[in-house]
């Protein structure tokens, strides 16, 4: 089972939660305190579709009928128990709904709440979000737990937001209509929203065998105050011919190993995107905690199985396709591409376009050469002309062996917090 914790989002997919069928999302509270759950269907402007879209305790059904409220217990307990179970079906929704969120309100304080957990569950329990009395300070409404559309693709957020004014703030906020004499409606309080958890711990949980990677990632990301960053991180990946002797002696998976512990720390899925490439890029999927031991030999049949085209260089192909890639995801929030070469590198005025025109997106690019020659224009990143930015840093190694753990997290992260800095305040990067 997975555990959501505040401010993580995720596939629906990822939970292993087919959003063809229906969801049950399950909310047990131990409380002293009466208090409410409600779901507001919302437009992609974020406003209810209409107050018939608000379901809860006196309005138990939605008009289109796939959003139901089919359990619920309003009085105070003593003791654990389910107070809500709402029903969805994502795939029969109407087009224009594009999220749906669950909302915790009360007359008083949330804080007085002593445990409240969100299950989600399809046969099986898929998913939990925990909550103590802390998360919720003096706030008299939550947003708790929201599914929305996402690239045609169905995902969870845990946002735990919290509101001052109570269930008529938050009806309001979302453009619905609230009786008069209803409590003034206030704006959204600085959320209660909790530090991500160590990595460390992440580690421990679930990856215990990248613990001491954890530790030695974490000091960089202290020294440069990266901790709370929400990026996304990619690794490519040169598969051409030359690169064999690197593949079988496990070099390829070991810097799948050492990059995922910055992947987990920046990206709420924690998770990266992985491209390899050689003649022809290929989009190997996502590289988690539950998948990257044994990535490089199992990913789509293991590396000496990847549709590839021959086993030649070719950078700025494998370039433009992961600049479209997140192009089309929205760049949303800054992104931290690794990209791994032995040299061979041969199209420098194709290079130099894609990394010209990437150059106006919130995309940093990592190059790191290793144990090879000939790398060409990436050698010369720092004086490349005609970009915005300078938007990307080179540095080679013989063999992985040859530079310590923490020293290789010091050159992966020297130059991309002032890319950081500059991009925010050029514009290119809209949120840190």
């Amino acid at each position: 089972m997975n555990h959501l914790t505040v401010g993580q989002r995720a596939p629906l997919s990822n939970l292993a939660i087919d959003d063809t069928a229906p969801i049950t999302l399950k909310f047990t509270r131990q409380s002293p305190i009466e208090m409410d759950i409600s779901c507001f269907a919302l437009d992609a402007a974020g406003k209810l579709i209409n107050d018939d879209y608000m379901v809860f305790y006196n309005q138990p059904t939605s008009p289109c009928g796939q959003i139901k409220l089919t359990h619920y217990e309003s009085q105070p307990t003593a003791s654990k128990g389910i107070q809500a179970e709402f029903e969805v079906n994502l795939s029969k929704l109407d087009a224009n709904i594009d999220s749906l969120f669950f909302v915790l309100s009360a007359d008083t304080p949330l804080n007085q709440i002593q445990s409240l957990e969100i299950g989600i569950w399809q046969q099986s329990q898929k998913a939990q979000a925990e909550y103590q009395a802390a998360d919720f300070a003096q706030q008299q409404a939550s947003m708790l737990m929201q599914l929305y559309r996402k690239g045609g693709v169905w995902r969870v957020s845990n946002v735990a937001q919290g509101f001052n004014g109570g269930l008529a703030a938050i009806v309001q906020h979302f453009g619905g209509d609230v009786e008069e004499g209803s409590p003034q409606v206030l704006e959204p309080t600085a959320a209660p929203v909790q530090a991500k958890p160590s990595l460390e711990k992440v580690m421990l949980d679930k990856a215990p065998k990248l613990v001491n990677l954890a530790k030695k990632a974490t000091i960089s990301l202290e020294k440069r105050q990266l901790q709370q960053l929400t990026a996304k991180v990619a690794l490519v990946l040169d598969a051409s011919g030359s690169m064999n002797r690197q593949y079988k002696k496990g070099r390829v998976q070991e810097v799948v190993n050492r990059i995922l512990p910055l992947a987990v720390n920046f990206d709420d899925d924690q998770a990266l995107d992985c491209w390899a490439f050689a003649r022809d890029p290929q989009y190997l999927g996502e590289i988690g905690l539950s998948n990257y031991d044994g990535f490089i030999n199992n990913a789509h049949g293991g590396w000496r199985k990847w549709a590839l085209g021959p086993r030649i260089n070719n950078e700025a192909e494998v370039m433009k396709a992961v600049t479209e890639f997140y192009q089309k995801d929205g760049l949303d929030v800054p992104v931290y591409v690794l990209f791994i070469s032995d040299g061979g590198v041969n199209d420098n005025r194709g290079i130099t376009r894609v990394m010209t025109e990437a150059a106006k997106l919130p995309i940093f690019w990592q190059f790191v050469g290793l144990g090879g020659r000939g790398y060409g224009i990436l050698k010369k990143l720092d004086d490349m002309t005609g970009r915005v930015i300078d938007n990307c840093d080179f540095f080679e190694l013989d063999d992985l062996d040859d530079i310590s753990e923490e020293a290789l997290y010091e050159n992966m992260l020297e130059e991309f917090p002032m890319w950081l800095k500059e991009a925010k305040q050029l514009g290119i990067v809209t949120s840190l």
